[in-house]
């Protein structure tokens, strides 16, 4: 028996609260154990158990039924009355009634000496094998489990059919992900991402998913400097740029003195001769410090070793020429024949000094000003946005369309094994009305009984509106993928809400983590079969009409329920 059909959604509760995917539910443990306990031999002896491949259920469960697919369908009379399977070491009772070994002596622990059928009395010594039954049941025929496989066999052949079938899956060793067995050796060799392998630089080993990571690190990697493009191994390129880069950025040989320029170095030459009387007004003002403090100053290319010495040359001639260009020379400035002469132009100098620099502080202090006005915009612009998107969903008036851009991103993301979780903009019912949003999983290719499906689920949000409506949320919601070919074969579900249900309770916080809607709504394959995915966009239709059936008096305005919308249609 199946807890769902494969052909349409099943719909249920579900909760997300962060985590992509959760622990497995009870229902779907008990069914991994049945599915696992199908593979097992026919003729496995009553007492054997087998153990979920589930990390947290390390529990054993006694054998049940065959849980497998007769061709032609099993007859009621070889069906166990207790687990509804194929009987498995078939046992017949006094009163004329067949169980599974375990299964009737597992009720009669249980539930006592009783037959399950009929009440009758009974206890485990008048239990005895139906031989006969077993015989017929294990020679009667059945389908393959693997996926893709076709072959048929008789019951009792079924086991060593497994063994063997190029269709069976098995853990890889490195990743532990399923693949076919005849394909296990190509994944481990061209897709496994725990393969390893090597640099073709350095011969270092890792494993296929950090190479990304190792040519990030790898120190005779080739790659560009970021100024010159030249192309180098990862390892020069410090040296390079410290050194001969000529379109790296450095400092001016008179940045010990106070220049602050910074350009490339193909670039330094020109500065230097450019900016020839700038460099000596930050040398006056260096030993003038000197001299106000009447001390003696050390050698000026002593405290300046970055001072190249054709710089020094060209710094001495500056000076030497002494008032036709207005600057100072390194010796007149310590001359005592013309103290007071030199002092004037220190204290002209001194004076512009502290002006640029007056001028300089305007500046910041306009600068910090503007940037405190462009951060208040960006406030304002925000809130607007905000408010835009808010007054858009109360629009709707329930009817919404979600336009799931980049689609092929997440198909790859899911292909890959990645978890993929979309939640939509709010929207709401009317106004006033009910504020809800859409959460769309691409169950990744292992996930237990739903791999490749895209399940779809509602969540209620707070809304500007709770306190004027009646909660639990009532009403149909028909959730739809839009076929956006000129067929228009949409692919729809429709679902009742269930009021005692924590996923259409006033919601106690933004976004309620309890949703409601469809685990297997719809299979990848079949995006493929009509136009469900165009200019890569998947488009997602929501219509819900909420039902008012308490009525109640509240202070404020009388909501209104919505009227009829219309039915899903091509946008």
């Amino acid at each position: 028996m199946a807890c769902f059909d494969s052909n349409k959604g099943s719909l249920e509760e579900d909760s997300y609260e962060g985590a992509v995917c959760g622990e497995l539910s009870s229902c779907a443990l008990a069914m991994l154990e049945k599915e696992q306990e199908s593979m097992l031999s026919p003729s496995e002896s009553p007492g054997t158990f087998i153990s979920s491949n589930s990390s947290s259920l390390q529990a054993a469960v006694p054998l049940q039924g065959y849980d497998v697919e007769f061709d032609p369908p099993l007859e009621s009379k070889y069906e166990c009355p207790i687990c509804l399977m194929a009987l498995r070491n078939a046992i017949q009772t006094p009163c004329g009634h067949r169980f599974c070994k375990n299964c009737i002596e597992k009720s009669i622990r249980d539930t006592g000496q009783k037959c399950p059928v009929d009440n009758e009395m009974l206890s485990e010594d008048q239990l005895f094998p139906d031989n006969f039954a077993k015989r017929e049941i294990l020679s009667l025929t059945v389908r393959c489990p693997n996926a893709g496989c076709d072959d048929k066999m008789e019951l009792r052949h079924l086991e060593k059919h497994v063994v063997q079938c190029q269709f069976a899956t098995v853990p890889c060793p490195l990743c532990q992900k399923s693949v076919r067995k005849s394909y296990l050796e190509e994944h481990k060799t061209n897709e496994c991402l725990r393969r390893p392998v090597s640099c073709s630089d350095c011969v270092a080993c890792f494993v296929f998913e950090e190479r990304e990571l190792h040519e990030l690190q790898c120190p005779f990697a080739n790659v560009k400097c970021q100024y010159c493009e030249m192309d180098l191994i990862r390892d020069q390129i410090g040296p390079h740029c410290d050194t001969d880069c000529p379109k790296a950025p450095i400092a001016c040989n008179f940045s010990t003195f106070g220049c602050k320029e910074r350009m490339q170095r193909h670039n330094l030459a020109q500065h230097m001769q450019e900016f020839t009387q700038m460099h000596m007004r930050y040398m006056a003002e260096f030993l003038r410090g000197f001299s106000l403090n009447g001390t003696t100053p050390k050698s000026l290319w002593a405290l300046a070793p970055s001072v190249s010495s054709e710089d020094q040359g060209s710094a001495a001639s500056v000076s030497a020429s002494g008032g036709s260009r207005g600057t100072v020379s390194c010796n007149s400035s310590f001359a005592p024949s013309q103290p007071s002469e030199e002092m004037q132009r220190l204290r002209e100098m001194d004076g512009r000094l502290v002006k640029q620099d007056h001028q300089l502080r305007e500046l910041i202090i306009l600068k910090d000003t503007r940037a405190g006005q462009l951060a208040e915009l960006q406030r304002r612009v925000s809130m607007l946005e905000d408010t835009v998107k808010e007054l858009e969903a109360q629009q709707c008036h329930g009817i919404f369309i979600w336009r799931l851009k980049n689609f092929s991103s997440h198909l790859r993301n899911q292909e890959a094994g990645q978890p993929v979780v979309e939640h939509s903009p709010g929207f709401y019912t009317g106004r006033p009305g009910y504020k809800l949003c859409l959460r769309l999983h691409l169950q990744t290719p292992n996930a237990p009984r739903c791999s490749n499906f895209i399940s779809l689920f509602v969540h209620t949000m707070q809304g500007a509106y709770d306190g004027l409506l009646t909660w639990p949320f009532q009403g149909t919601i028909r959730l739809a993928i839009l076929d956006q070919g000129p067929e228009g074969q949409h692919h729809m579900e429709l679902m009742e809400t269930k009021p005692d249900l924590q996923a259409f309770q006033k919601p106690t916080i933004q976004r309620n983590p309890k949703g409601f809607g469809y685990v297997t709504f719809l299979h990848l394959t079949q995006l493929s079969q009509r136009s469900f995915v165009k200019d890569d966009t998947l488009l997602i239709r929501c219509e819900v009409t909420p039902r008012f059936d308490n009525v109640f008096h509240r202070e404020g305005p009388t909501v209104q329920p919505r009227g009829p919308e219309a039915s899903v249609s091509r946008d």
